[in-house]
């Protein structure tokens, strides 16, 4: 009995600390205006490619 209420309680505890998780997620995400930083991070990819074409103009290849 004594250690059922105990799984009961830690379930408890692990749900308040993950929904937790989760709104400071969402708060680091949304509210302090992230979003800058990961549309620059989502370029970077091709940020590659256009430095190869400007490295191919300027060599005369392309």
């Amino acid at each position: 009995m004594a250690l059922e209420q105990i799984f009961d309680s830690a379930s408890s505890v692990m749900t308040v600390i993950s929904f937790t998780t989760f709104l400071g997620i969402l708060l680091w995400t949304f509210v302090l205006n992230r979003g800058r930083d990961f549309d620059a991070q989502a370029a970077l990819p091709f940020a590659d490619a256009e430095a190869d074409d400007m490295h191919a103009r300027e060599n005369g290849h392309g």
